[in-house]
């Protein structure tokens, strides 16, 4: 048992969470009872999540998508009482990390991602330097990526292929990090994997030659959460339970 103000102490040292500009507030976002003895993860705090977590007697939840936003007016109705409701009847302690999630260099999305195809970072690129690069154990066909992509992932990817070239070095940002195509390039990939595809995007690698990988924002999502949170249950003796809430997204 633990008190959730060590929990938040604790990851926002090991995130860093201050020297990030983010959409949203980072940390303690809904205050439940003082003392947690379990903690579910998962990517985002929608109502479903919140209802599994209690239902699996959980304290305290972490996730990568909390409930507050930049340019939220400030009303609580609709969905977000009902979220909030569930949370404060139960007493379940929210905590949610945005960009410290995505950038931390080992229990982060980013980072938990590229394990899991085998890329390690050797250098970062962005804003915030919120997005890694490096080369696969040995360069790869947009084909096998894709393929990779799928295996990993349970879904296929939407595959812009750019020139064909063999993939020396790729580069890599979780989530809705479109935006961050043109500072890949820039960087030297041959390709690019993220989350989401918009509609310049794909003029760009077909310009530009650079392949583009869109896996699903919440798919390339699941594993930062757990395995921060996983991290935080070894260091204070608490039960922790990953949920993943299906997302087509």
């Amino acid at each position: 048992m633990v008190h959730r103000t060590e929990i938040e102490s604790h990851l926002q040292t090991m995130l860093d969470a201050g020297r990030f500009r983010d959409y949203g507030p980072n940390g303690l976002q809904v205050e439940g009872k003082p003392e947690v003895l379990k903690i579910v993860s998962g990517v985002t705090a929608s109502l479903a999540l919140i209802e599994a977590a209690i239902e699996a007697n959980a304290d305290a939840i972490l996730v990568h998508h909390g409930l507050f936003w930049k340019g939220h007016d400030g009303r609580v109705t609709g969905w977000l009482k009902a979220r909030l409701e569930k949370l404060l009847a139960h007493q379940v302690n929210l905590f949610a990390y945005h960009l410290p999630l995505d950038a931390h260099g080992e229990l982060g999305n980013n980072a938990q991602f590229g394990a899991r195809l085998k890329l390690v970072a050797d250098a970062r690129f962005g804003d915030q330097d919120l997005g890694f690069i490096g080369a696969p154990a040995q360069p790869l066909t947009v084909a096998a990526l894709a393929a990779l992509l799928q295996f990993r992932l349970g879904r296929a990817a939407t595959v812009v292929e750019g020139d064909g070239r063999l993939l020396k070095r790729v580069a890599w940002c979780t989530g809705g990090a479109q935006g961050y195509f043109e500072a890949a390039i820039a960087a030297g990939a041959d390709a690019f994997i993220t989350g989401e595809l918009s509609e310049p995007q794909a003029h760009y690698a077909r310009e530009t030659g650079v392949a583009y990988f869109a896996c699903g924002h919440h798919a390339s999502e699941r594993y930062g959460a757990a395995a921060v949170a996983a991290q935080v249950a070894q260091q204070f003796g608490l039960e922790h339970q990953f949920i993943d809430i299906d997302n087509p997204a």
